[in-house]
């Protein structure tokens, strides 16, 4: 699962400045550790168990519904939601950077398809991807932990790759920026920017 979702990862970021490379050895990070411990060894429950006074005869299920006592129920209900959010940050990922690719080779600004809702459609689709996996359907305090790190570091990018595309298209930028959010739609508009994503998978 390490090499194949991390295959996933760079085979659609492919990093080339620094801080593309400190942002996805953060990923990388987060995907060892999240997938070691769902299908290797279980350090999280180890350190809850010996360092926190977690203290159960049978530990079940994920993180979250060990901690709530409500076992497998629990389990399933955070299965869905975090392959839900996952899958839809895929999609939303994917399709970003179909788009964002096309025009950096017509060497233009995109702000139809995704673009319309939020400037950097990649980073919010990773961040749901991490999120519904590592924080709502396999928690452990490593994902946890880096989840928030991961977030800094590529809002810290997306700000360096703004300031290059002012330079690069001036005004036209700055007027796309003023009217479209950075990574969170506007309300009512997380609809419109999911069915864009799945809309335009269908005609790829």
């Amino acid at each position: 699962m390490i090499v194949v979702v991390s295959w996933i990862f760079y085979r659609y970021f492919a990093p080339q400045a620094w801080r593309e490379w400190a942002g996805a050895g953060l990923v990388q990070a987060f995907i060892i550790a999240l997938y070691a411990e769902m299908y290797g060894f279980p350090l999280t429950i180890y350190l809850l168990v010996r360092s926190f006074g977690l203290d159960r005869e049978y530990v079940s299920a994920s993180l979250w519904s060990t901690l709530a006592s409500v076992g497998e129920t629990g389990m399933l209900i955070s299965m869905i939601l975090g392959y839900g959010l996952a899958f839809i940050g895929i999609g939303i990922f994917i399709q970003g950077w179909r788009e964002v690719h096309r025009a950096r080779q017509e060497d233009q600004l995109v702000t139809d398809g995704l673009y319309r809702f939020v400037r950097h459609p990649q980073y919010l689709g990773l961040f749901l991807a991490l999120f519904g996996e590592g924080v709502v359907h396999w928690p452990t305090l490593f994902s946890v932990g880096l989840f928030p790190l991961i977030v800094i570091a590529y809002f810290l990018l997306a700000r360096s790759e703004e300031r290059r595309m002012v330079t690069l298209f001036g005004n036209a930028y700055r007027t796309y920026q003023s009217r479209v959010p950075m990574f969170i739609p506007r309300w009512g508009k997380w609809r419109n920017l999911v069915d864009e994503a799945q809309g335009s998978e269908k005609k790829q």
